[in-house]
């Protein structure tokens, strides 16, 4: 079993080429974490990840979570960790200042993510639900919620879950039966919730709930959802811990993977009432939800990239060890990393890693001019971006990271089925990034309806005249480089006709919906794998002797000559015709 090695030269280099990080830094809000604060605290995050959390991952994964006279367990492995996250400072990294937080951009804190996420996902989530609590209190929570709740939230010491999901109720919201009651300065909740990530621990001192539930007069559907944030222990007006809200873990899943993440049925008010405060307004908890949802879409795509990365050393590490066979040109026999197909799978689970970091940062980076440019035309048109992009970091992230993760199985033969190895662990692992936040078909209905046919492909087409612009600018004296430059404007085309064809047959979207998320998802990634190649070349015109800025345009030519080709089907997929969608009917689907 490999250990885990942070790739802090790739973060590096993407942050300084693609995002431009010095001038990112100088965005309003930031000027005080530069060039010289990445430079320090990336190598600190590598050592702490490393050495403190990556060795817990696979002990961890075999210690499930369970409920013990009503109170969840975890696993004794974790027993220490996260505080010790807490206080080195990593859980507050993108944190307001005015909460305890050390105010860096996102592009920062989703690359420590990224370090916490390949170390033990399962944990991971445990500071993820949290962030997104926090922006959701950040936009739409009162001042006295603020005070209340955000720093113990911003620096760790407490942590946040997200409630939606009913039995009744999955993705489907409208039929949420929860309800709140408003009893004096606040509201008794009750109801029942499942899948609650982390819902119950003992890792922190209060876990804070945001829940959706419905008040009394509220009207059917979407439009009568409210949101509520409901503490598993209340607040004192001195900031103290008062006594245990009604609320509590009923059951902890028994799942496929992120065995040490505990996944809660949550019961609110068994007793009369949870206490509940309002966040937002009446009935409108769905667009706070949301928030944080989106929130949380990006940090899941981004999961996808963390797991196969780990995949990708563990196979690496096993194939360079492992000998089996001989290869010409090596003396003796080879181990299996010399090995043509093997190397094929290497290189396929790397160009898919590293794609899908480029596209998931580049998000972010775009999300902190959302929210810090000094230019509001500028804040909107990264807002609009952002939006189109995070179905495609989620949706396609995590798609790949199937892939990835079942070809690192692959490259361990045999022992890849074998629990011990732990290559079989991350792919149970990422085998719900594709479901939960919103499943990938859900995501792909997203991209086709409300980022495409909402504006009428306004939104798509400045994004391709962005990768436009790469393509006919881009000339090099690389002949290689200039090859992979002609591919990315193949791929615009191929990406122009799709987008021609939903516009022009709308009434087919849902069933073009999924190919054409994934053609695009492919096709963006590949730009941003060239701009980073185009980068690596100029390192190497002026006398570089690196490696690794070879390695980044091999990678990105085996992108273009093995993956990029997925486009065609893609697009195929699209132009082919949906008949078989149509006549085939519901009940054909039973065996006679």
């Amino acid at each position: 079993m490999s250990t885990y090695k942070a790739p802090v030269q790739e973060f590096s280099f993407i942050l300084e080429e693609l995002i431009g990080y010095e001038k990112h830094s100088q965005l309003p809000g930031y000027q005080d974490v530069g060039s010289d604060m990445l430079s320090a605290i990336l190598p600190e995050a590598a050592k702490f990840f490393e050495q403190v959390v990556a060795p817990t991952n696979s002990i961890a994964d075999g210690q499930a979570t369970h409920l013990v006279d009503g109170n969840v367990v975890t696993a004794p492995a974790l027993d220490g960790v996260y505080e010790q996250m807490i206080e080195a400072g990593w859980c507050a990294l993108s944190g307001a200042p005015d909460y305890g937080g050390a105010g860096f951009p996102g592009v920062v804190d989703v690359v420590v993510q990224e370090m916490l996420q390949s170390a033990n996902m399962g944990l991971s989530l445990l500071p993820m639900l949290s962030r997104g609590v926090i922006h959701a209190l950040s936009l739409y929570g009162s001042d006295q919620l603020k005070e209340c709740y955000l720093e113990n939230l911003v620096t760790g010491i407490w942590s946040g879950t997200m409630n939606l999901t009913e039995s009744q109720a999955g993705s489907d919201l409208s039929a949420v039966q929860s309800k709140a009651v408003p009893h004096e300065d606040h509201y008794l909740v009750s109801g029942q919730k499942i899948y609650i990530t982390w819902g119950d621990h003992q890792q922190v001192e209060n876990v804070i709930h945001l829940v959706l539930a419905r008040l009394p007069d509220a009207p059917a559907g979407n439009q009568g959802i409210s949101l509520f944030l409901v503490p598993k222990f209340l607040v004192n007006t001195d900031g103290s811990l008062g006594q245990r809200n009604d609320v509590k873990a009923v059951g902890v899943e028994h799942k496929l993977g992120i065995h040490c993440s505990p996944t809660c049925t949550m019961a609110f008010g068994d007793n009369g009432g949870a206490v509940g405060y309002l966040v937002g307004p009446e009935n409108q908890g769905l667009m706070c939800m949301f928030s944080m949802m989106n929130n949380a879409r990006l940090s899941v795509g981004h999961q996808g990239v963390s797991v196969g990365e780990r995949a990708y050393q563990q196979a690496v590490a096993y194939a360079a060890d492992r000998v089996q066979g001989r290869v010409q040109g090596v003396e003796g026999r080879a181990s299996i990393i010399h090995h043509a197909d093997v190397k094929r799978m290497l290189l396929q689970m790397r160009a898919q890693v590293e794609a899908g970091r480029a596209i998931s940062i580049y998000t972010i980076a775009t999300e902190d001019r959302s929210t810090h440019h000094a230019d509001q035309s500028v804040r909107e048109a990264s807002s609009r971006a952002v939006e189109i992009l995070t179905p495609l970091v989620k949706g396609w992230c995590t798609e790949v990271a199937q892939e990835v993760t079942s070809l690192g199985v692959q490259v361990h033969g045999g022992m890849g089925f074998i629990e011990e190895t732990g290559a079989a662990q991350h792919m149970r692992d990422a085998r719900i990034l594709p479901i939960y936040e919103g499943t990938n078909g859900i995501q792909a209905l997203d991209f086709v309806g409300r980022k495409c046919l909402r504006d009428g492909g306004e939104g798509l087409r400045e994004l391709l005249s962005e990768m436009t612009d790469t393509a006919e600018s881009s000339l090099s004296d690389s002949t290689q480089v200039n090859s992979l430059v002609e591919a990315l404007g193949n791929a615009v085309a191929q990406c122009q006709d799709g987008l021609a064809h939903v516009l022009a047959h709308p009434e087919k979207s849902q069933h073009l919906a999924y190919n054409f998320m994934m053609l695009f998802g492919n096709s963006v990634a590949y730009w941003l794998m060239v701009k980073l190649a185009i980068s690596a070349q100029k390192h190497i015109e002026s006398g570089d002797q690196n490696r690794f800025y070879s390695q980044k345009i091999v990678t990105t030519d085996f992108f273009a000559s093995q993956l990029l080709n997925r486009n065609a089907s893609y697009l195929g997929g699209m132009l082919g015709g949906i008949e078989s969608f149509e006549t085939f009917s519901t009940e054909d689907f039973y065996r006679s």
